[in-house]
């Protein structure tokens, strides 16, 4: 895979030499990957750098000083920034763990980790990304809002969750599900995800 096709990796943790050592790790295993001490760094590359197309997905620590691994991901939901979030933590911590899933984080990984968890974790979330976006079933057939739900129902979220993390009702997520079933031709949720990934055409005729 060359540089211009690698998934970019956007890693955010405090600990330089646990910093170091993942880019290291991530680049072996073909990501490109920008590195970054703080989530205010982070968020000032993402304000001067254009989004290009390529799939990406952001690696945070949760516990960071002066601006959280939480408090980074909810600035970037303020923001409207939309890729796949993975924590990593030294700090076991249920709770936090529910609040960061249920605002949208695609994992989160302890401290140490087997390195093949997170590249297996990092592949997942930006191939379905990958996926879901060159779907033209997705981008012509679909609303905005139905391809945000569509892409947390992919991530296995559950309707409550879903709310939380579009600030909607759950009544309404139940209705964009609905419709965007309707749209893909899918009968249920499984369905929806393989029609979504690319690895089913899709049923009836309401994709016209």
């Amino acid at each position: 895979m060359s540089d211009a096709q690698a998934a970019h990796v956007l890693l955010v943790d405090d600990n330089d030499e646990f910093r170091e050592s993942t880019r290291w790790l991530l680049e072996d295993a073909g990501f490109v990957v920008s590195a970054f001490a703080s989530g205010a760094a982070l968020l000032e590359d993402l304000d001067r750098t254009p989004a290009n197309g390529v799939p990406a997905c952001i690696v945070s620590d949760v516990r960071m000083p002066r601006m959280s691994g939480i408090e980074l991901q909810q600035e970037l939901k303020r923001r409207g920034v939309e890729l796949p979030l993975i924590f990593v933590t030294a700090h076991a911590d249920v709770p936090l763990a529910v609040e960061a899933m249920r605002n949208g984080a695609v994992n989160f990984i302890e401290k140490p980790f087997d390195p093949t968890m997170l590249v297996h974790a990092l592949r997942t979330a930006t191939d379905h990304a990958a996926a879901i976006s060159a779907n033209p079933l997705v981008t012509e057939k679909l609303t905005p809002r139905e391809r945000q739900v569509l892409e947390l129902v992919v991530a296995g979220k559950l309707n409550k969750t879903i709310a939380d993390v579009l600030g909607i009702s759950i009544k309404t997520v139940e209705l964009h599900r609905s419709n965007l079933m309707q749209k893909l031709g899918a009968r249920n949720v499984a369905e929806v995800i393989r029609i979504a990934l690319g690895h089913e055409q899709p049923h009836g005729a309401n994709i016209r």
